[in-house]
């Protein structure tokens, strides 16, 4: 019977070929290779994200835990088994925060809705007058710079002056009154006040969502709008199926960063109108208020209450609209597919063109 010889690329495909000692010691050696370079890369990524999570320990996370510590005593006042004056804040556990929703309800919820309605207007109106800033900041025209500059401005200004400048002008013979012919209490406590500090704060942050919105706007191609014009598309489907979906990740950050600014609003109306003014009163305020009359745990409660606001809005937003904010290819709903069509199409002609 004659031999027969075995080809020893056969002998390597064979079933159990893959389970000899020499192989299986090799594809130990390169597993555990590959383990200790992601051991390694973690290591590194660790230490180069140290340095920032050691600032917001100490920026953030110890401010809070102290806070939150501090809201449990109450202030100082009479001992009733002494009856003599404490020189320790007493411990009163939860309180404070009892306190501010019975006895202080009333001036708790004024400062809240103050706070919401203040978000909710300021950052509405900023976002319309800030896409408009970007899209005439972006046009190539003569003297753009300039443009630029002047709309900038208000944005450069410190919130303490652009108090002070508009305190001037809605003064009772400032030019706000002159402009409209009659007299009107801009600063006193009323309606007329919830309104200069909304005119306040939109003149003041508006140029900074066109500013974000304007970096958006230009790493747009042009070819996308030369191809939508030659499809028949006007201005205004341009703007809504091509512009404002390609630069909706920068929009959002912008609306994000405003709301959570707006939501800690204290200097503004504070200068603006004053103190102890309930029209215009946010949570920040009734915060300083408090420890500004060395009622520091209530003061604490406030502020631990503000901070739970801001938290549960920004993670609501990030939740909401994560996959925006990040700019990836997540699922989207039949609404968004419909309106970014005319958009993708756009995409695809330039693409063919060029």
């Amino acid at each position: 019977m004659a031999d027969t010889e075995i080809p020893s690329g056969a002998a390597a495909r064979e079933p159990g070929a893959l389970h000899r000692p020499g192989r299986a010691s090799a594809l130990r050696s390169r597993g555990r290779t590959r383990a200790r370079a992601s051991t390694g890369t973690g290591r590194l990524a660790a230490l180069l994200v140290s340095p920032t999570l050691l600032v917001l320990t100490i920026v953030v996370l110890y401010p809070t835990l102290m806070a939150l510590d501090e809201s449990l005593y109450g202030p100082k006042g009479l001992d009733p088994s002494t009856g003599f004056i404490s020189n320790t804040e007493p411990f009163v556990g939860l309180k404070n925060y009892g306190d501010i929703f019975t006895q202080a309800g009333d001036r708790f919820w004024n400062a809240f809705w103050n706070t919401t309605l203040f978000t909710v207007v300021t950052v509405a109106l900023e976002t319309v007058i800030g896409v408009a800033m970007a899209l005439i900041m972006h046009k190539a025209f003569r003297g753009r710079a300039v443009v630029r500059a002047s709309i900038l401005v208000p944005w450069a200004i410190p919130t303490a002056i652009s108090g002070l400048l508009w305190r001037w002008i809605f003064n009772a013979d400032g030019i706000a009154n002159v402009l409209l012919g009659h007299q009107v209490l801009w600063t006193a406590d009323g309606f007329a006040a919830k309104i200069a500090v909304i005119v306040a704060d939109v003149w003041k942050t508006a140029p900074f969502i066109g500013l974000l919105v304007l970096a958006g706007l230009q790493v747009i191609p042009k070819e996308v709008y030369e191809a939508a014009r030659i499809d028949g598309a006007g201005a205004w489907g341009r703007f809504w199926h091509i512009t404002l979906p390609l630069v909706k990740p920068a929009l959002l950050v912008a609306v994000l960063f405003r709301c959570l600014d707006a939501l800690r609003m204290f200097d503004l109306p504070y200068i603006l109108v004053g103190a102890q003014k309930g029209s215009v009163e946010t949570l920040s305020m009734l915060a300083q208020n408090e420890a500004s009359n060395v009622r520091f745990g209530p003061a604490s409660a406030y502020a631990v209450l503000l901070f739970l606001y801001v938290f549960l809005i920004a993670l609501a937003f990030v939740r909401l609209l994560g996959a925006d904010l990040v700019g990836d290819g997540g699922p989207r709903s039949r609404r968004e597919r419909r309106t970014g069509r005319r958009g993708v199409l756009a995409l695809r002609r330039a693409e063919v063109t060029a």
